[in-house]
């Protein structure tokens, strides 16, 4: 298992960790999903590397912008 953390910008209440939440869980492959709305982040593992495009997507389709890696 791998963890990756990525920012995301525009998040701003309980609400907001919850659209991320739930798009990000839907990406195949993706489990233990884990929003920081204080910090800005969005933590998750996954056995195999997750396509960034696909996590951008997810986070876009909640409503927000997906920064870099960590």
């Amino acid at each position: 298992m791998q963890t990756t953390t990525y920012p995301v910008t525009g998040m701003t209440c309980g609400h907001c960790a919850t659209s991320v939440t739930t798009e990000v869980s839907a990406i195949p492959g993706v489990s233990d999903v884990t929003v920081d709305l204080a910090g800005g982040t969005v933590t998750f593992s996954s056995a195999e590397p997750v396509d960034r495009e696909a996590v951008r997507a997810a986070v876009d389709e909640a409503g927000y912008e997906l920064g870099d890696a960590s």
